[in-house]
Parts: C-alpha cells; structure tokens; sequence
C-alpha cells in the first residue's frame, strides 16, 4: 500500500495532488483525528438522543415487547389477509423488568444513547474510514470502491432494522414465553438490552456479507465456485440460526431465514462480478 497524502488546495487554486512521503507515525496521527472526529460526531447525536428519554426507551428499546408493536400487528393482518383468522397472529408476554443495581438505569441511558448514535452516525463512520484508507489506494483500486460508503452504510442500516423489526420480536415473544415448571421468569434490564443490542447491530454486520464478498474476491480469497460449493453448508448454518432464534413454527423461521439465504445468493453474484471483472482487465493487460 502506497505511504503518500493526497491533499487539495482551495478552490481559487483548483484542485491538485500533492503527494508527500508519510511516516508510520504520520499515519498514527492520521487516523487518530479521523478517530477523533468519528467519535465526536458520535457522542454529539448521543447528547442528543440523552435528551430523548421518553422516545428512546418508550418507543424504540421497548417497542418490541408492547403488543401493539408494528410487526405483530402486520403478521396478524397478514394471517387473516390469507384466510388462516390468527394462526399466526402473536405477541409477547407481559413482563416487567427489574434492575438490582442502584446504577444501572443510569448507565443504561448513557450506553443505550451512545449506541443509538452510533447506529444514526455509521454513514459518517464509514466516510471517515474511507478518509483514511483511500490515499493508500491506486487510482485503479480508488475507482473499484466507488460508491463503498453508501453500499456499506445501506447494507448495516438494512441488517439493524432486520434485527430489529423480525428478529427481535419473534425472538422476545419466544424467550419470554417459554417456561419450566416451578420457575418464574423476571427479566432484568441488563438481560433485556443485551439481547437487544445483539438482535441488532450483529445483524447489520453479518449483513455487510456481500461487501466482505467482493472484498475477499478482489484478493483472491474466494471465489464463486467456493461460495457455491458450500452452499448446502450455509444453508444448514442459516435454518439453525433461525430455528434458534425465532419461535418453534415453519412460517417464523422461513421469515428470518429467506434474507439471510438472499445475502448468500447476492454475495455468490457479487464474486461472479468482481471474477469476470478481473478477467477481462487481465486479457486487456495481455
């Protein structure tokens, strides 16, 4: 990789690349303030969303365990759009949660509002990170990636709201419904965001699996004939994730699991693409 700094004069000047060796050290102090910024920005919409007490908790984090949220809504109207009244219709179990630790709703705002602005922000995230990477690039390489930022930042943003508005009402209305005899279940708060931070932001990134595709099959890592070779693996991988994950019924399952059997699928096309690509640009090269 290249150790030079692409930097552009103002605009009375037009635009010119002036290329100036960098020192490891350079580099260090380079990302640092790509760092720096990324977490401001961050910590700047947390502030902000602090402040939101009410939407954020009410509305977003415990959204999902209110009967009235939107996706039980839906698959309710849905059951009976297709004549099977409310064979499919269900919600969670009510529960209240308890907190042992005299500050834990404290630190749970602060860490809930700090994710929550992370999640808002990952665009920025993304951009700055391609700061930092791309002048290390070629020219040939810098074109490839166009449009990096955007697919990357599409492809959490879809994963979280995935996680979000199947997984995680599915996977709440199951664990909260499930018993053992003698035992009765109390949900702490620290349980319940837990499994809501790894419904979701997990998901965003298992869904950058196209991306990770194209990346892999750039440097020779993998290839199509690879991705459909092991097929019949992912496949199995993927049911027993949504068997786990979703209540003990086919059409739940089938509901988590077609997305993630599309990424595989999306991710097979995308290492077809970046291979005949790379072809043709060696037979032009020849």
């Amino acid at each position: 990789m290249a150790l030079d700094q692409i930097g552009i004069d103002g605009p009375g000047d037009g635009i010119k690349e002036v290329e100036k060796e960098m020192t490891f050290f350079d580099h260090l102090e380079e990302l640092r303030w790509h760092i720096f910024r990324s977490v401001g920005v961050i910590l700047l919409v947390a502030m902000g969303m602090f402040f939101m007490e009410d939407f954020v908790f009410s509305t977003v984090i415990f959204g999902p365990r209110n009967p009235e949220f939107i996706t039980y809504r839906l698959i309710c109207q849905l059951s009976n759009a297709i004549g099977m009244g409310d064979g499919l219709c269900f919600y969670p179990k009510d529960f209240h949660l308890i907190t042992p630790d005299m500050g834990e709703l404290f630190l749970t705002h602060i860490k809930m509002s700090f994710l929550i602005g992370f999640v808002l922000t990952i665009p920025y995230v993304f951009w700055e990170a391609w700061r930092f990477i791309s002048p290390g690039l070629t020219d040939k390489e810098r074109k490839a990636s166009r449009g990096a930022v955007l697919v990357c930042s599409f492809l959490f943003t879809l994963g979280v709201l995935f996680g979000y508005f199947v997984i995680s009402p599915f996977a709440i209305s199951f664990l909260t419904g499930y018993e053992l005899p003698g035992v009765e279940s109390t949900p702490s708060l620290n349980s319940y965001i837990g499994y809501m931070i790894m419904f979701t932001i997990p998901t965003g990134l298992v869904f950058q699996l196209p991306v990770i595709a194209h990346v892999l099959t750039m440097i020779g890592l993998i290839t199509p004939a690879f991705l459909k070779t092991y097929r019949r693996h992912a496949a199995v991988a993927i049911v027993i994730v949504a068997a786990i994950i979703t209540p003990p019924d086919a059409f739940s399952q089938i509901l988590v699991a077609l997305p993630l059997f599309g990424l595989y699928e999306i991710s097979i096309l995308v290492s077809k693409r970046v291979e005949r690509k790379k072809a043709m640009e060696a037979k032009m090269e020849d």
